[in-house]
């Protein structure tokens, strides 16, 4: 009997329950984005009947349930260790992850509109809206205090550099890219001019900063080479904020012309709609670049073996929005080819998904996943 407990003991990190309190940190919330992603592409592939309509909704209500149950454990780790929860601010890596939060609490908002406004009328605009101005104020935050504490309390070097400095900053322009979706739905015009005035200033908040670090991570890679093989799922994240930026320019310019009509501004809606096409076509071919460059980074990576970890949940969400910006780009061009790539990103996306969840699932009920960076850092 003896015997049988020490071989069970090394399958779990976790010495009592209360410690998946201690040892949790944002990275579980990257799972909520690549769930909210997949969700939100499925009704979108072309040809979408019921069944896939069905999955997606469903894959929504999960995700709320996984929102909720990430931020109640986060929130009593504040409460209950709030020493050891504060030292993330000073963790050059973990730190990053506070970004994951309002982007996955994004993915609840579109669906809501998504979903939500079928199911249950236009009642939930309201309750959509207030949760849009919280995602915004979450996204202005991690946007500008992480990379503070960046530049005043942490160590950072460029050969250590990957692309997860840029999760803080993409949050605002996936707000951004919510404020697309709701701005139509939303009942007052006054009240669609500012959301749409607002996405354009997260926009503009995030994807000029995020090509920065763009730069300077093609800079780091060249004299560097790849980041190491616990970070290979880093090298999908820069697709991220050139498949949102599109997405982005994409949705706001659709809103435009009718809401700025409505105040007077008709012209400036026309050239808005105009340069929303250009510039996401324009975004959308470097992000063609950027994704076979990620796929062939991969391929290396995997050939050698890489261990699992959280981190393993960028490859879903940047190449989920890289996904939706190409479906929109071919409802909007009306070329069939963007449907057909967009359809075959969305298989690519769905495969991907399952099988890091699969794995999430077994290293979380083993409890490996369980640990803080941070607490590790200090003992």
């Amino acid at each position: 009997m003896i015997r049988h407990v020490r071989k069970l003991k090394p399958l779990t990190r976790l010495e009592h329950p209360r410690e998946m309190i201690r040892q949790f940190t944002p990275n579980w919330f990257a799972a909520t984005m690549g769930t909210g992603i997949l969700a939100l592409m499925l009704p979108l592939v072309p040809g979408a009947g019921r069944l896939l309509y069905g999955m997606g909704e469903s894959l929504w209500l999960f995700n709320i349930f996984l929102f909720s149950l990430f931020a109640f454990l986060y929130a009593a780790r504040w409460v209950l260790y709030w020493e050891e929860a504060r030292r993330i601010f000073s963790h050059s890596i973990v730190s990053m992850f506070m970004g994951t939060i309002p982007m996955g609490f994004a993915t609840l908002v579109n669906g809501l509109i998504f979903f939500g406004i079928p199911r249950w009328g236009e009642t939930v605009v309201p309750v959509a809206q207030a949760m849009w101005w919280l995602d915004v104020a979450l996204s202005v935050a991690c946007g500008v205090l992480i990379p503070y504490f960046m530049f005043t309390r942490q160590s950072h070097d460029i050969d250590r550099m990957t692309a997860i400095w840029l999760l803080p900053i993409v949050a605002a322009e996936v707000a951004a890219s919510s404020g697309g979706l709701l701005a139509p739905h939303l009942f007052d015009h006054h009240a669609q001019f500012v959301t749409l005035i607002v996405s354009y200033v997260m926009w503009a908040y995030s994807v000029p900063v995020a090509f920065c670090v763009l730069t300077i991570l093609f800079l780091r890679m060249a004299l560097h080479r790849l980041p190491p093989d616990n970070m290979a799922a880093s090298s999908w994240l820069s697709l991220g904020p050139i498949g949102t930026g599109s997405l982005g320019m994409l949705l706001l310019g659709q809103d435009a012309p009718p809401i700025l009509a409505s105040q007077g501004l008709a012209a400036i809606g026309s050239a808005a709609q105009g340069i929303g096409v250009v510039a996401g076509t324009i975004l959308w071919g470097t992000g063609l670049w950027w994704l076979l460059l990620a796929t062939l980074i991969t391929a290396r990576h995997w050939r050698a073996g890489i261990p699992f970890n959280l981190g393993w949940w960028g490859y879903t969400f940047p190449l989920g929005v890289y996904t939706a910006a190409t479906l929109k780009l071919g409802s909007i061009l009306h070329i069939p080819a963007f449907s057909i790539f967009g359809a075959l990103l969305v298989l690519m996306l769905g495969s991907m998904w399952t099988i890091v969840a699969l794995r999430t699932i077994q290293g979380g009920w083993n409890g490996h996943l369980f640990a803080s960076p941070c607490i590790a850092a200090a003992n």
